[in-house]
């Protein structure tokens, strides 16, 4: 029996796509998407989205990392969600509602030719408390807090962007060592359900260079979460303006964050890449 997947991708930011409108996998779930996100031995991709039926929006992403362990938002995944449900015919509206495990978000789609090619996500309103990021602190919030990993020091700022986000900013990311830190900033006791981090050069007030370290899924070419999180992070500590042209390493988002109690708003791009059949 084979199941059929569609691999997308949104900034270089990948996964497999499963429609189980029509579709339903069976069985253990995180180890499917341990199989098929191997880039050796599967399909290949930063994780495994199902796109299912929703009582409460058009339909419903549930996300799981490369890891297997389920993530409750993405950037990235969801404008690809909002394409296939369009181009599918499985709703086809201008703004579309996604439930995910983040709640509702709300997806304005651009077409060329009939089909998606870009969206604008809401990403909702950040969250600063550090108890409900979560990051274990008594502070009210955490902006260029210190951290300190195997005696290198680091200022941090934690924001909640439907995932945990640690920003961390660097004179040169280029070089930094994103694989050296990255693991061990995430699961630093700091952060009890592990934490994503980015790690961001400023180029100017309007524009950044990020390159991310996700839970789950080790260094990825994007993340729309934490694009968002770094959107935020520089208005706080007073580095970048409220309207932000990230370079991602597989490409660029453009952020708004209009005033301290609206939601971030993110616009990127979407792509199809091939379909397939997985042996189940």
């Amino acid at each position: 029996m084979m199941m059929r997947f569609t691999k997308m991708q949104g900034c270089g930011n990948d996964y497999i796509y499963i429609n189980c409108f029509e579709d339903k996998p069976v069985g253990d779930l995180s180890a499917l998407a341990r199989a098929m996100s191997d880039r050796h031995f599967g399909v290949g991709a930063d994780g495994l989205i199902l796109i299912t039926p929703s009582d409460r929006a058009d339909a419903r992403m549930i996300m799981y990392n490369a890891d297997g362990s389920l993530s409750e938002m993405c950037g990235n995944g969801i404008r690809c969600v909002a394409k296939y449900v369009y181009d599918c015919g499985l709703c086809r509206k201008s703004v579309l509602r996604i439930e995910t495990g983040a709640g509702i978000k709300e997806i304005a789609v651009t077409l060329q030719e009939g089909r998606v090619q870009s969206a604008r996500v809401n990403m909702g309103v950040p969250i600063l408390v550090p108890s409900a990021i979560p990051v274990t602190s008594g502070a009210d919030r955490l902006i260029l807090a210190p951290l300190n990993i195997d005696g290198t020091s680091f200022l941090f700022t934690a924001v909640g962007v439907g995932n945990p986000h640690c920003v961390i900013y660097v004179d040169d990311v280029t070089t930094f060592p994103v694989q050296t830190f990255g693991p061990r900033i995430e699961n630093h006791p700091m952060f009890p359900h592990r934490i994503n981090v980015e790690f961001v050069q400023v180029l100017s007030p309007d524009e950044v260079r990020q390159r991310t370290w996700e839970r789950g899924s080790g260094e990825t070419l994007a993340c729309g979460t934490g694009a968002s999180a770094v959107c935020v992070a520089g208005v706080l500590t007073g580095r970048t303006s409220r309207r932000l042209a990230n370079h991602l390493s597989g490409g660029m988002l453009v952020l708004e964050w209009e005033n301290d109690t609206s939601p971030v708003y993110m616009t990127g791009p979407c792509l199809e890449v091939f379909r397939g059949e997985w042996p189940c």
